[in-house]
């Protein structure tokens, strides 16, 4: 199960001719098995940690480690092997509205090597299943609700069995019972061994829940508390360090 390090990571964006901080400085380490909420206002950086976390853009300063392997190292058909590492649901939804269910979610699943693993058809239907939707494969994503679309998303970042789930605002458009669904499902897979980050606004669930909460401000760390609550200003001593 793999460990990720982030040494000294910064990431900027040109805005109006000035260089604009996303993150800046970031010295971060994530075991395998934990449970991490990222939380932060909008614009704190949330998102751009998380795709430094999986590789999805690299940083322009500093290292992001795989297992103490620099992961901007890896060339772009190494990365795609070590991509299945992560299952990953964006901020905005990357679903192929001309194709169905069944198909946006065979698509992942031959992501790995270019071959499907297993049952396709199987692994489809059990993730559908796992995340409260069966029976929609033939659906197209206009067809479903917003909330439906997100799970469905989920359902895509699960079927390849990702020892790391990434996931930005997952539940923004999921009403209250159905997020308190997806947190038991997410807990469930964690307690089996997944990494889980979540960048996420929902405060009442971190609260309860009380896992690991990073908080972000205009790109810096300003509190990592182990059984946090939502926007905790402090940094605890990490067992790790």
């Amino acid at each position: 199960m793999p460990e990720i390090q982030l040494a000294a990571v910064s990431k900027y964006y040109e805005q109006d001719k000035k260089r604009i901080a996303a993150v800046e400085d970031v010295n971060l380490s994530v075991k395998q098995g934990e449970f991490v909420f990222v939380t932060g206002s909008s614009g704190a950086g949330k998102t751009t940690l998380l795709k430094l976390i999986s590789g999805e853009i690299s940083p322009d300063y500093g290292t992001v480690y795989l297992n103490g392997a620099p992961m901007n190292g890896f060339s772009r058909r190494i990365w795609q092997r070590k991509h299945c590492f992560f299952g990953r649901v964006p901020q905005l939804s990357q679903l192929v509205k001309q194709r169905t269910i069944q198909e946006n979610l065979t698509a992942i699943a031959m992501v790995r090597d270019g071959r499907a693993i297993g049952s396709v058809q199987q692994r489809v239907q059990k993730v559908l299943a796992m995340v409260g939707l069966s029976g929609v494969e033939e659906r197209y994503p206009l067809e479903l609700s917003l909330g439906e679309c997100r799970r469905i998303e989920l359902a895509g970042a699960i079927i390849n069995s990702p020892a790391i789930l990434v996931l930005d605002e997952l539940t923004a458009n999921l009403d209250e019972d159905t997020t308190w669904d997806v947190f038991h499902l997410l807990e469930e897979m964690n307690h089996r061994g997944t990494t889980v980050i979540m960048a996420t606004h929902a405060k009442a669930f971190v609260n309860m829940l009380r896992k690991r909460v990073i908080t972000l401000m205009d790109g810096h760390i300003v509190g990592d508390v182990e059984k946090g609550r939502y926007g905790d200003i402090s940094l605890t001593k990490r067992s790790d360090s």
